[in-house]
């Protein structure tokens, strides 16, 4: 069995893409009052909310694993995505890499969010990032929510 791979997913949104990405490049001190239920907070470490390589911390709640994720982010403007490379966290406990991807894209009326997540297992027992998958998912549909309200 491989050690590195990825894996992700691909969901239909009712909201407009660009508004993702702006919250996910800028606003990401936002998205604790957003997805509560998941999210606990996002804290800026190193630079600030819209620059590439800056660095932040996001506290988490999925199942009954309560962590933290450092990560280091590069956005890419043309394609509206966020890579979140992963620094620090309890997913490192699993993984010895771990890179989350999120790329907003506007189809006509419909915008997609493509969710992937690169990693590289510890050993041949761990199993695929699946779960935090399902939270990027979480979160994303928790964003559409509140931006159909909005």
């Amino acid at each position: 069995m491989a050690l590195r791979g990825f894996i992700g997913t691909q969901i239909e949104l009712k909201s407009p893409a660009d508004k993702f990405y702006k919250i996910f490049k800028g606003q990401g001190h936002l998205i604790p009052n957003i997805s509560s239920g998941h999210i606990k907070g996002v804290q800026l470490h190193e630079g600030d909310w819209e620059t590439h390589g800056s660095v932040k911390i996001w506290n988490y709640h999925l199942g009954d694993e309560v962590g933290t994720f450092k990560e280091k982010v590069e956005y890419d403007d043309k394609n509206k995505a966020a890579t979140l490379t992963g620094l620090d966290g309890e997913m490192f406990k699993y993984y010895k890499s771990f890179k989350a991807i999120l790329q907003f894209t506007q189809k006509g009326d419909v915008s997609v969010a493509n969710l992937t997540i690169h990693y590289e297992k510890r050993n041949a027992d761990v199993e695929a990032p699946d779960r935090y998958v399902g939270l990027m998912v979480t979160l994303v549909r928790d964003l559409d929510a509140h931006f159909a309200k909005a």
